[in-house]
């Protein structure tokens, strides 16, 4: 499994168009196992965020880009905890993904373009609450073409991950 994500990947999963063009320093706070912490500054404050690539995709694909999970907060947006899942292909219009942890119930997440959110605040909390206690995250979603995947990340490291990034956005 890749331990370091790539920053290409990282600026592209955060929508940074704006930190890529205005050239900001990233700073990493560590690699925790299977995750890491890192921190930026944005034109509208501080990003703090955690990265992880899964440890097995599985579909009958032909070409993929890069699958990164993150989950980043942004505290003058108040925004915490957003769930997102990068899949190197775009979903098919209108559809949802899934993750599932460990045997939790599948939760349902909306799809735009190559990523896949959580619904809501309450969403993104419920699902950073079970990966702290878990050991595996499975992601499932259906390409343009119509393509099932499956991304299955290690959840080892998680919750070091998140206190490192926490505790750099004063949470």
């Amino acid at each position: 499994m890749k331990k370091f994500i790539s920053l290409f990947a990282i600026l592209l999963l955060c929508s940074s168009t704006s930190y890529a063009a205005t050239n900001k320093k990233l700073e990493i706070l560590g690699t925790f196992n299977d995750w890491t912490a890192y921190t930026a500054n944005e034109k509208n404050g501080k990003l703090c965020y955690m990265a992880s690539v899964p440890q097995k995709s599985e579909g009958k694909y032909k070409r993929r880009g890069d699958v990164v999970l993150i989950v980043a907060h942004r505290p003058q947006e108040k925004s915490f905890d957003v769930v997102s899942l990068t899949t190197g292909y775009t979903y098919k219009a209108g559809s949802t993904a899934t993750v599932q942890i460990d045997k939790q119930k599948p939760i349902e997440l909306f799809t735009h373009e190559d990523t896949a959110w959580g619904n809501n605040s309450k969403t993104d909390a419920k699902i950073v609450r079970q990966m702290k206690a878990g050991n595996k995250a499975v992601f499932k979603g259906k390409s343009s073409l119509g393509t099932l995947t499956t991304d299955t990340f290690s959840l080892t490291g998680f919750t070091k991950a998140y206190r490192a990034m926490s505790k750099a956005c004063g949470r």
